[in-house]
């Protein structure tokens, strides 16, 4: 269950594409144990947020508190080491290398000995045995929904307190949407933080425990996942009913 002290807390952040304003003071709380969605239409700035956080983007105003600690302008490598782990939209694997090399560079940052690697390996290939039995295979042959289990496994593997997942669901059919989405709420329900962005709304509030509306670099709605699935302007923007 979440606690009463937010893990993650965003005040007044905004982020520039040279002249041009993405993100314009956004606020946002994540408790720990939440599953917290992030909804809006292509160029909300949703991933925009995504990079922000995770350190690929630098603000342009605002600050980002993680577990009560300044993480603002903190490198990349060092807002992984703090614990947050980014599945990027896209999956983002590395093609050449095989599915259990990709998962192993997942734990590069956290270095910890080769036992506890090969421990936390096998409960990925526990969570996915598809990618136990094509262990040797290279990534860039695995179908859309593999990459995608590969991809989470890898931020897995890095031990994350917030793990962001960036459209998961992106580009798959509709039983594999269904299926990632199983895994993570399961995810969720083990105690990993989750801020998922989703274009597909209904999926991501349908899972999560408190929902953001995000229009043009504006957070224009918040609230429980039951009362945005029951809001009328949200059920025709991105519901479709």
């Amino acid at each position: 269950m979440p606690s009463d002290s937010p893990l993650l807390r965003i005040r007044d952040l905004s982020t520039h594409y040279g002249p041009i304003q993405a993100l314009d003071k956004v606020s946002l709380e994540v408790d720990q144990g939440e599953l917290v969605a992030m909804v809006g239409a292509n160029g909300a700035g949703k991933t925009t947020l995504l990079h922000t956080l995770s350190g690929v983007l630098a603000p342009s105003g605002g600050e980002i508190m993680f577990d009560g600690r300044q993480i603002t302008r903190l490198a990349s490598h060092q807002i992984v080491g703090s614990g947050i782990c980014h599945v990027p939209e896209g999956r983002q694997v590395f093609p050449p290398l095989s599915v259990d090399d990709n998962l192993r560079l997942g734990a590069f940052a956290v270095r910890r000995d080769k036992a506890w690697v090969e421990s936390e390996l096998a409960s990925i290939y526990e969570l996915f045995p598809i990618l136990k039995e094509r262990s040797r295979q290279t990534a860039g042959t695995l179908s859309g929904g593999q990459q995608q289990m590969l991809a989470i496994g890898r931020a897995l593997l890095g031990r994350p307190r917030l793990l962001l997942l960036d459209e998961p669901s992106m580009g798959l059919a509709p039983l594999l949407v269904e299926e990632i989405f199983r895994v993570v709420q399961g995810l969720n329900e083990k105690g990993v933080t989750i801020l998922l962005v989703e274009q597909n709304a209904r999926a991501a509030l349908g899972i999560a425990n408190r929902g953001y509306v995000l229009e043009t670099g504006r957070i224009v709605l918040s609230a429980s996942s039951s009362a945005l699935l029951a809001d009328e302007a949200v059920r025709k923007a991105y519901l479709g009913y």
